[in-house]
């Protein structure tokens, strides 16, 4: 039986980013995902598939064996947990910082702080770590807008130019975390199909290492 190796990729920034370093590793999707309506991509090699998913959804795949490999944002990663993934390899793009960002010259909260946010597991756990008991309000877009209207008193989000806390008089307060894209593997792909993942792995670091000089 000829065994298939299935990458989870998201489209977008992440996408655009991989695709240099596949070619790289010698994988070329045959189709573009921005306009093929197709969720699953073939490429050059008959035994490679790329699956076209949510960003957030792409640990969750990984992790039930619905594709052998993934490339996640480690925000994505540190609010999913990582259960039932391997992460051997950063990949250094996509690179950002997930911060705390609140209104210019805001005054002092009194009392619980309203934080919204889609990373609310990751949020939690750092204001625990700060002792400070806040109220979470989950959001899935538009976090800026949340202060401007009274919902939240700060957010916090993924931050990559920090022209969009600009453009809404906001202003990056905390940084929480470094932000790149990262490999991930699926433990039971790793050991039954051994001779596709490791290759690749190897692949993808020699990429990696190509894209830095």
């Amino acid at each position: 039986m000829n065994e298939t190796l299935t990458i989870a990729l998201s489209k977008g920034r992440i996408f655009k980013e991989t695709v240099p370093l596949l070619k790289q590793a010698g994988i070329e999707p045959v189709d573009d995902p921005e306009t093929s309506r197709k969720l699953i991509l073939d490429t050059n090699l008959p035994h490679v598939k790329l699956v076209i998913i949510r960003a957030t959804d792409v640990p969750t795949y990984v992790q039930y064996g619905a594709a052998d490999v993934g490339v996640a944002g480690k925000d994505v990663l540190l609010e999913h947990g990582g259960e039932g993934l391997y992460e051997p390899l950063d990949l250094n793009i996509a690179c950002c910082k997930l911060m705390v960002a609140g209104p210019v010259n805001a005054e002092p909260v009194n009392g619980r702080m309203r934080v919204a946010t889609k990373y609310t597991n990751s949020a939690r756990e750092y204001f625990a770590r700060q002792g400070q008991q806040v109220e979470m309000i989950k959001l899935y877009g538009s976090m800026e807008l949340a202060p401007l209207v009274g919902l939240a008193d700060c957010i916090v989000d993924v931050v990559d130019t920090g022209n969009t806390l600009k453009a809404n008089n906001l202003e990056p307060r905390e940084h929480i975390a470094d932000i790149s894209s990262r490999l991930v593997v699926n433990k039971a792909s790793m050991k039954m199909k051994h001779a596709l993942v490791k290759p690749f792995i190897k692949q993808m670091e020699q990429a990696v290492a190509g894209m830095a000089k």
